[in-house]
């Protein structure tokens, strides 16, 4: 039985399970599943991701996690109970992972693995996390990094792209993943440093934090969540690339401590080495800390300094600001301990231990003080230095000498890998704080302090340290010529003569010492040492005790090796008055002495002077010792003591009742002490200075009134930053040593004196000194009051109060003061106010501290200065956070006093900053104390709402919009403030509020003010868009104010005369917004961020619109109000993608529908604003297909429920609106990327036809004009531009009418904007090259001009342009284009072309293989249907995509003057293939039995006529068809065709080289006249007298029997042609042609004498006989064996054409095109015999041949299609291998038409190798890639052979796309292994001999389908083309073709320069059917 699971209801999936039972619930691993119900070992549930689907699962695949269910029942919330930041990194990695695998797709490999890494980093620590192995201290780091890496890496994947399922706005986002980002991105995790710029993003939205843990927004106020998210803003601005946090630079003095460790010294001195550490400040050229020590063992032994006892590692303490420690230098100072001389070697020790100089090293740290400053433990950096060396005198500066790289100093020499190394890292805080956070680093760490104190003083810091600096001495010689070896021996020693035990340190670290002997300089008289030791003498031990300096001589000799006294000298550490030696440089006086016994008693010295400022004498001495004026040493000292104090003034205040004659004195110099001196005695100088203050019994004193000025002199002092640490010093003295109870009396009168004096005084800085000080004068006020009280149990209490109260009004009155002087005055007492009136709790309540404070705000006058005002709001900002707003009484009333000055303020706009930070402290604490404690705060938010919100709304108002990348500036917080307030307020405070407001004019303008501020928060971006959560908690508080402020407008707005129609529009259209904005649209954003969303804001968007139908429910009469003005908007939000709302919100339509009928007798206006909007909305990427049927449905089935009057025009508005969403829809899905650019076009045709011809919207219509006119421009479809802007030309007249202005046009007059448009068209239709349709618009100008505007000029201009049109007309070369038909079959296609035909208008120079690929490309789903079949129907119905691609030819109108030969090719040519709207193409179908031997008996054409909806070109490049009616041609009325259209063919080439100036080239007549004479190739005539001149025929067919007569009449009129030509032929042939001329004229006597036996011909004179040119004497005599006659073939062929190529000319240029098709060409001919060939004399196709469906049959064709003959064929064709070559007509896929009409049939089938009537057509060629086509195979009987050997020019090179390695072809749409980018056109590949199965397979019936190509022909030749025109060729089975064309001398010499092609046939017979047929023998 299943049970309800109401604990551990959160699992992870372990495994992954199919799912394979019945109701099973698949899961992979990882998956998070939410548990129900459990039975047994199964779970029913479902998984975080798919919430909607539930289903079951075993236990066992599941580990459970504790959880907490916040909410039960359907939409319970379960959320882990686990740390926040493991959570965090969950949800991050589900967010990114959805990035990662968008950049997948995109292949953004770079990207993809960038961010992998950074991920699995994640990853790692979040699993670190989880294990709990980690210590506290490295918990906590791992969280700071963990959360530093999330926001950076959200910071810096806000770019690239965009959230999946987020549209892209223009610009950013859209733009592909940009190359800075993937680098980026790629150096975070190489650690190179990058830093990433702050405008890369990828819409991940900022995560607002508190000390680094994510915020609950119901927790906070709006206003501390706006500060939230801008500090969180400021913290991911810091991240460094490293993800870790880089600090501020704060002017504040920090603790900075830099640790040392020594690592290695890499050099051999001999003897013990002593290593000096200590920094050295280059810029002020001294030491700034003492010096640590570290000593090296004479072995050198490494692991000696790596032991912690040795104390090889030291922090140097409070470094102080780090921006002053650029020039801060580590000093390594190097000493050998040992002998005098490094040279003198002995085995046994040295009887003396010398200091001598080694080797001095400096380093600049400023690096590691800079690295390390962006965390609080900076990276540590191990660095090697070299020691230098230079002249012992020099010693003393060699870190001088080595920090200025001079050239005294020299590197000391050593082994490889020499040096000193060092490990530093620079650490962050107190030592305290460092002791307790990494006591492993510290533990053997010794410290070294600073010379001085630090920048901050602590109170608890006691130091009594005075520093000695040995700096120099000046020795006589003695009467030596050399120097001696001095070194000097300090020690402390007392006035009885006890030398002081471990009392001098040498170094940090050190131990104590006796004495201090110092460096030895060798043979110097004049030493410098620059030694820096630490006196520690006791405190008590200072008085009595002196500093003494022994100097001594030291033998360097062997033997002696001893120390030598000759002198020494002293120095007093403190003088009679008890002040200890000041700091400085003393010079010293040396007394010779050379006994030690004689300074056992110091009495014997210490009478004498100790420096020389003492010395009144040069020389001098006693009786014991003697001085002379040349001898003195200088040493320097510093004193660091809390204790102790080198100023006599102090020590006179400490001692005052000794001398109290020098009180005054020593008062008025107290008053100029520094602080340091101060604070070490504060409490001993404030026990004296109160002492003074007042008598035993609290009289004051004569000196009372100077004491207090000492004591705010004091305070004074106390405020300063640097000893603001000894605040609890005071606090300390005040609680515990402070006893004098009765000051209190003279304090409050002085202070009530000075503030009677700030109106008088002229001097206000004793006065402001005071105020400023008035804390710790109140301190002491407070606590001598409580003294007393204490001791006399509360006497005097009343006089007490009085005296205070008395202070304040002296208060208020000071501050009521105005003059400009006092300003100073004022502002020290406001900034002094909060914290003195916090202090009076101990002895006033608190609501009477807040009157007394109320009052002293109020006495502040209005318009007080800006410094005043800014202070005063300081103070109550201070207030506010203070003790006293937690009382209720206190706190409303200084809530009401603080709200007062906020209204004014604000309202007046002065101080906005402080009013706004004073107000959201004050919603801050209001709201904290809502949330922790519940309290009672009704009446607070009461006097909030009433005093501001009015104010706050209009303040909004008022300012003008910030920048929303700074949180939307101050704007941004006065909005954060008012959503505060409106999220206290409760229903019972609106209430309040409306009755307070007043009338209802001033309640309606307020609501209108209030709903403006709502429409600009969701209008305008007023904050950062990553700020999601701050929005969100907006838009919630607009939400839940929006239902409160419908109660007034349904209460006091709705009924009678009070309904305001603009509070109703206002609040309907700002809900309508609301819904509507880009924040709350949920599908746009990924999936875990809806998910977050919907479980914490729900779907706001459903609550908003259900509030506003229940709203529109009200109006009732009062809807027609609305009507239209709220169509739009409510249009808006039933396009919200939610199905529920959409359901809801429609049926409001029918309301307004209903409305205006009732008022108006029509909806018009509902049906226009309706249809404006919809097409706006539309485009914007609103609504889809459900809303198309959703609004069909409900609405058809509410009009027809309701049944109105007005039914039928609501039935039809309904179904015309559902249209237009239809083809909305079909446009808005095609409006990107340039590969549904002609999906575009046609879906623009779609609505401007929709807007014309169905609702007639001009403006509409126009809008899609030009939109279709850019979309033709942009794609170089000029004509068809011009043809877009005839639509709306037509729609103008020649009239004067003004037309407005819009985004293409000025204002201008109607006829102007026309003469603009039609100039225009001219224009496109010139670059179109379409001249004849833009000569009658250019007639239409010149009438204009000429008869109506009478504009000569512009006159001229036309007529100038017009005959220009006239001559291209007739000059230039242009492409003949060639159409297709194409049928959309399935239900996978856009609606515009599911299952219909439509027929194209190829591009320039586009066969049918281009065609199909460019058309493939934009329906890459499209699979080609290999039949030309009509579809079946379960195609019609299916989910695929099928395209069915042929040729079709254009069937020309009958235009007038174009049937007599006299009408130039030019002019004709022009009118066949344009402004066509007719097109044919034939299907050949074989009836009854086929004859083997010539089929053309049985081969009839199925052809298809088609009808488009309009003639082409025209406004698209295709157009639908209409209507097809298909009818069947006999064979021989195919073959009437055949010979008419040849005969026409013939005749137009005769004319040509008939004409004057006739071309020299007679090439092309030449190939004509013997394909049609000697038609052994394909059989000739004799296959029609074979097949229609026999009786059986007659018989058989008398149905056809009439077209005998024609045929033979046709082929009568044919021979008297070829007559005719072979006299021309003669006439122009040259003598190397003349061979061939007489065998063309043997020939045609033969074929006279055929044709006269079966049509009744005369026979010629000359005619050789009656013999009947048949198939098999062709074929006998193409074979040389055995015939009479001499043949052609027996005649030695010319030889082949050598290949000249020119540069390319003009004609070159002319057939050009940037769209023209890349495919390949294939063209062959016969070769003329002669031994000189001109670059004229190229053969080529007559072009006219394209369009005929017959042609060859009489010449190069002649033979039925299908017979099989034993001559070889070699076809080839190509073009020169230069890159110059240009565009020329392509290969092309014929229609279904005759074999015989296709000479290139074969040469496709050569190129194929065996060819397959199921394969696609190849694609073309890539247009950068051109190639020489040469022998593409050999055929004989039908069996393929090798092909023969030709010249190697002839070579073919086959590009690589068109072949496959298998020979097999890949299945259509397979895509790469890769995600494929876009869906790939459909492979095409070579056939082997074994027939392929089709590229598709299609339920095709017998009839029409296109066999395999072993199959035998089953059709017969087309016949004839009408006579008024020929057509072009059609598609067959699959196959390619290609046109002839017959070309002049002038543009065949253009082609040969352009395309240098190349042709060559070898002996034998052309034979039609090598490129395959339908049908072959069984056999």
């Amino acid at each position: 039985m299943w049970t309800k699971r109401t604990e551990r209801k959160l699992g992870v999936a372990v495994y992954s399970w199919a799912g394979c039972v019945r109701h099973g619930l698949p899961l992979c691993i990882g998956d998070t599943v939410h548990i129900l119900e459990e039975c047994g070992g199964w779970y029913r549930g479902y998984t975080v991701r798919h919430r909607g689907r539930r289903g079951l699962f075993p236990a066992s695949y599941v580990q459970l996690k504790p959880c907490r269910v916040e909410t039960d029942g359907p939409q319970e919330l379960i959320t882990a109970i686990e740390d926040g930041v493991v959570t965090e990194v969950t949800q991050v990695l589900r967010e990114w992972s959805e990035k990662w695998k968008q950049l997948f797709v995109d292949r953004e490999s770079l990207e993809v693995s960038s961010l992998w890494k950074v991920m699995h980093e994640l990853l790692d620590w979040r699993r670190q996390l989880l294990t709990g192995t980690l210590t506290q201290d490295q918990t906590r780091e791992l969280r700071v990094r963990v959360t530093a890496k999330i926001d950076w890496g959200n910071r810096s994947l806000r770019c690239s792209g965009s959230d999946p399922g987020r549209q892209p706005s223009p610009g950013l986002e859209s733009d592909p993943p940009r190359r800075a980002d993937v680098f980026t991105l790629h150096r975070i995790v190489s650690g190179t440093g990058y830093e990433c710029p702050r405008d890369r993003q990828l819409g991940l939205d900022l995560v607002p934090r508190v000390d680094g843990c994510m915020v609950d927004p119901d927790l906070l106020s709006v206003v501390a969540l706006h500060q939230v998210h801008t500090q969180s803003l400021e913290t991911s601005q810091g991240m460094s690339i490293r993800g870790t946090l880089r600090k501020k630079d704060t002017k504040q003095a920090a603790a900075h401590n830099l640790h040392l460790a020594l690592r290695d010294f890499g050099y051999s001195t001999g003897e013990d080495a002593q290593l000096f550490f200590s920094l050295y400040d280059a810029k002020r050229a001294r030491f700034v800390s003492e010096r640590f020590l570290v000593e090296i063992a004479r072995d050198g032994a490494s692991n000696f300094y790596n032991k912690p006892a040795n104390n090889a590692s030291t922090v140097f303490t409070d470094l102080g600001s780090l921006e002053q420690c650029s020039q801060l230098y580590l000093v390594v100072q190097v000493l050998r301990v040992g002998r005098m001389l490094p040279a003198e070697s002995s085995r046994r020790p040295a009887v003396q231990r010398f200091r001598r100089p080694f080797g001095c090293a400096a380093l600049n740290i400023g690096d590691v003080l800079c690295a390390g400053r962006t965390a609080e433990a900076g990276p540590e950096r191990e660095l090697t230095v070299r020691l230098q060396q230079a002249e012992e005198r020099d010693f003393w500066q060699l870190h001088e000498l080595v920090i200025r790289q001079a050239s005294k100093a020299s590197v000391i020499s050593g082994q490889g890998n020499y040096g000193v190394v060092l490990s530093l890292r620079l650490l962050q805080g107190s030592l305290a704080q460092l002791r307790r956070d990494s006591p492993l680093l510290l533990k053997h760490s010794a410290v070294t302090r600073k010379l001085g104190f630090p920048d901050v003083i602590m109170p608890g810091d006691v130091r009594n340290d005075l520093y000695l600096t040995l700096e120099r001495g000046e020795f006589e010689r003695g009467g030596k010529s050399t120097g001696k070896n001095i070194e000097v021996c300090v020690m402390v020693v007392r006035d009885e003569g006890r030398v002081l035990e471990e009392c001098i340190v040498s170094a940090g670290g050190q131990p104590g010492r006796r004495l201090y002997n110092s460096l030895i300089l060798y043979h110097n008289n004049a030493p410098r040492w620059n030694e820096t030791i630490r006196l520690a003498v006791p405190i008590d031990s200072f008085t009595g005790s002196h500093l003494r300096l022994e100097f001594s001589h030291c033998s360097s000799t062997k033997e002696k090796g001893e120390k030598k006294l000759f002198g020494f000298a002293f120095a007093c550490l403190m003088d009679d008055e008890g002040a200890t030696i000041r700091d400085g440089t003393h010079e010293l006086c040396v007394y010779k002495c050379d006994d030690r016994h004689k300074l056992l008693n110091p009495a014997c010295y210490l009478s004498l002077p100790w420096h020389t400022g003492l010395a009144q004498e040069p020389a001098g001495g006693n009786h014991h010792f003697t001085r002379t004026g040349r001898e003195l040493v200088c040493v320097q000292t510093l004193l660091c003591s809390t204790k102790l104090t080198q100023n006599i003034d102090l020590l006179s205040l400490l001692k005052w009742k000794q001398s109290p004659d020098r009180i005054v004195e020593t008062l008025t110099r107290m008053m100029k002490l520094k602080g340091e001196e101060i604070v070490k005695f504060l409490q001993d100088v404030l026990d004296s200075l109160f002492s003074m203050f007042s008598t035993e019994d609290g009289n004051s004193t004569q000196h009372s009134g100077l004491v207090f000025q000492v004591l705010v002199s004091i305070f004074s002092h106390l405020q300063d930053s640097k000893f603001e640490h000894f605040r609890p010093v005071v606090d300390a003295y005040v609680n515990g040593h402070f006893a004098a109870a009765l000051v209190y009396k003279g304090l409050i009168s002085c202070v009530r004196h000075y503030a009677d004096q700030v109106s008088v005084a002229e001097k206000q800085e004793p006065l402001v000194k005071c105020f400023r000080s008035l804390e710790f004068i109140f301190r002491f006020v407070i606590q001598s009051r409580l003294l007393f009280a204490q001791q006399s149990g509360g006497q005097n209490e009343e006089s007490f109060r009085t005296d205070l109260y008395s202070l304040f009004n002296a208060f208020n009155k000071m501050l009521s003061t105005s003059t400009e002087a006092a300003t100073g005055t004022q502002v020290a007492m406001l900034h002094s106010v909060p914290a003195v009136f916090v202090q009076l709790r101990a002895v006033l309540s608190d609501i009477e501290i807040a009157r007394r404070l109320s009052l002293m705000l109020e006495s502040l006058p209005r318009e007080a200065p800006t410094i005043v005002a800014q202070a005063k709001l300081a103070a109550m900002r201070t207030v506010a956070g203070s003790p006293l707003f937690q009382d209720q009484e206190s706190r409303r009333l200084l809530l009401q006093t603080a709200c007062k000055h906020l209204r004014h303020h604000i309202s007046h706009g002065q101080e906005l900053r402080l009013c706004t930070d004073l107000l959201g402290e004050l919603l801050t604490i209001l709201q904290t104390l809502q949330v922790e404690s519940g309290a009672d705060l009704h009446r607070e938010v009461e006097i909030v709402s009433v005093y501001l919100l009015d104010t706050l709304t209009r303040a909004v108002l008022t300012l003008e919009s910030s920048s929303p990348a700074a949180g939307g500036g101050q704007r941004g917080r006065l909005v954060a403030a008012l959503a505060s307030l409106l999220r206290l307020m409760a229903p019972r405070h609106y209430c309040h509020l409306w009755d307070e407001v007043g009338d209802s004019e001033q309640l309606t303008h307020f609501l209108l003010r209030l709903m403006a501020v709502f429409r600009e928060l969701v209008t305008e971006q007023m904050f950062p868009k990553d700020w999601c959560v701050l929005h969100m908690t907006v838009n919630k508080v607009i939400l839940n104010t929006l239902t409160e402020l419908a109660i007034p407008l349904r209460d006091r707005f709705l009924e009678g005369k009070h309904f305001s129609q603009q509070l109703w529009l206002n609040y309907l259209t700002l809900s309508v917004t609301f819904l509507t904005q880009p924040a709350l649209q949920l599908e746009t954003f990924s999936e875990v961020k809806r998910e977050k969303l919907l479980q914490k804001y729900q779907d706001m968007r459903v609550l908003m619109g259900f509030q506003l139908l229940s709203m529109w429910s009200l109006l009732g009469e009062h809807k027609g109000h609305f009507v239209p003005a709220l169509v739009g908007p409510l249009l808006e939000v039933t396009l919200v993608p939610e199905t529920e709302l959409r359901r809801a919100t429609l049926p409001v339509f029918y309301d307004m529908m209903e409305a205006e009928q009732n008022a108006k007798g029509c909806f018009k206006q509902v049906e226009t604003e309706l249809i404006d909007k919809l097409d706006i909305l539309v485009s914007e990427n609103k609504g889809d297909d459900e809303y198309r049927r959703l609004f069909d449905t409900i609405l058809m089935e509410r009009v027809n429920s309701c049944a109105p009057a007005w039914r039928e025009a609501g039935v039809g508005f309904v179904s015309s609106v559902t249209r237009l969403l239809e083809r909305l829809l079909d446009y808005r899905q095609v409006m990107e990327g340039d590969e549904n650019r002609d999906k575009r076009m046609s879906c623009t045709v779609n609505l401007l036809n929709f807007y014309k011809n169905e609702i007639n919207r001009a403006e509409m219509y126009q809008r899609y004009i030009y939109k279709l006119h850019d979309l033709h421009v942009s794609a170089e479809n000029y004509v068809e531009a011009a043809f877009a802007l005839k639509l709306h030309a037509d729609q103008l007249e020649w009239s004067t009418r003004v037309l407005h202005a819009d985004l293409r046009f000025p204002v201008q007059c109607e006829w102007q904007r026309k003469e603009q448009l039609l100039n225009l068209m001219v224009d496109y239709l010139d670059r179109g090259k379409c001249w004849e349709a833009g000569i009658p618009l250019l007639k239409e100008l010149a009438e204009k001009h000429e008869t109506k505007i009478y504009d000569y000029s512009k006159l001229s201009e036309v007529l100038r342009t017009m005959a220009r049109f006239y001559d291209q007309i007739m000059t230039q070369l242009r492409p003949e284009p060639e159409y297709f038909r194409v049928g959309f079959y399935g239900q996978g296609f856009p609606l515009f072309v599911r299952n219909k035909v439509f027929v194209y208008r190829g591009l320039e120079y586009e066969r049918i293989a281009a065609f199909t690929q460019r058309l493939q490309t934009e329906f890459p789903a499209g699979r080609v249907m290999t039949s030309l079949a009509p579809p079946e129907p379960n195609l019609l119905n299916a989910d695929g995509q099928w395209l069915q691609i042929c040729n079709v030819r254009p069937v020309s109108r009958d235009v007038a003057g174009l049937q007599g030969i006299e009408v130039p090719e030019k002019i004709r040519a022009y009118y066949l293939v344009n402004d066509i709207d007719t097109f044919r193409f034939d299907r050949p179908v074989h009836r009854g039995t086929v004859d083997r031997e010539n089929e053309f008996k049985t081969l009839w054409l199925e052809r298809t006529t088609l009808q488009t909806e309009a003639p082409l070109p025209g406004i698209l490049r295709w157009f639908p068809v209409t209507s097809s009616r298909r009818e069947m041609v006999s064979p021989i009325q195919h073959a009437c065709e055949t010979v008419q259209t040849a005969n026409r063919q013939l005749r137009q080439l005769i004319a040509q080289h008939s004409a004057p100036g006739a071309p020299d080239n007679v090439s092309p007549l030449s190939m004509r006249l013997q394909g049609m004479i000697d038609a052994a190739v394909n059989g000739g005539i004799a296959n029609f007298q074979e097949a229609f001149f026999t009786g059986d025929f007659a018989s058989q067919h008398p149905e056809l029997a009439a077209h005998i007569p024609t045929l033979k009449a046709l082929i009568q009129e044919e021979l008297a042609i070829l007559e005719h030509g072979l006299k021309v032929h003669g006439d122009l042939a040259p003598p190397a042609v003349q061979p061939l001329h007489r065998r063309l004229r043997q020939c045609f006597q033969q074929l006279r004498q055929s044709a006269a036996a079966s049509c009744s011909l005369p026979a010629a004179a000359d005619s050789p006989g009656p013999a009947r040119l048949s198939r098999h004497n062709s074929h006998r005599r193409s074979g040389g064996g055995g015939g009479d006659k001499p043949s052609i073939l027996s005649t030695p062929l010319p030889p082949v054409p050598n290949e000249k190529r020119a540069p390319g000319g003009a004609a070159s240029s002319s057939c050009r095109s940037s769209r023209s098709s890349s495919s390949s060409c294939s063209v062959y001919g016969h070769l003329v015999a002669g031994d000189s060939v001109e670059d004229d004399s190229i053969y080529s196709r007559p072009s006219e041949w394209a369009d005929s469906p017959g042609r060859g049959s009489l010449g190069s064709q002649g033979s039925a299609a299908g017979r099989r003959h034993d001559d070889y064929i070699v076809m080839t064709c190509g073009k020169g291998d230069g890159d110059g070559v240009p565009d020329r007509p392509p290969k092309r896929a014929s229609d279904a038409r005759s074999w015989t009409e296709s000479p290139r049939l074969g040469g496709r089938r050569s190129q194929l190798s065996d060819w397959d009537p199921a394969a696609p057509p190849l694609p073309p060629k890539p247009p950068e890639k051109r190639h020489t086509t040469s022998v593409s195979s050999v055929t004989c009987n039908g069996v393929y052979e090798n092909p023969p050997s030709l010249p190697s020019r002839f070579s073919k090179k086959v590009s690589a796309p068109a072949l496959s390695s298998s020979g097999a072809e890949r299945e259509a749409g397979t895509p790469p292994p890769l995600p494929p980018k876009l869906p790939a056109s459909p492979a095409v590949s070579v056939k082997t001999r074994t027939p392929s199965p089709a590229t598709v397979s299609l339920p095709t019936s017998d009839r029409g389908s296109l066999a395999d190509s072993d199959s035998p022909p089953d059709f017969e030749p087309p016949p004839p083309p009408p006579a008024d025109g020929a057509v072009s060729p059609e598609q067959g089975d699959g196959t390619d073709c290609e046109t002839y064309k017959v070309l002049d001398t002038a543009q065949m010499r253009a082609y040969r320069q352009e395309a240098n092609y190349k042709f060559f046939v070898s002996p034998g017979r052309i034979c039609a059917d090598v490129a395959g047929i339908n049908e072959r023998p069984e056999s």
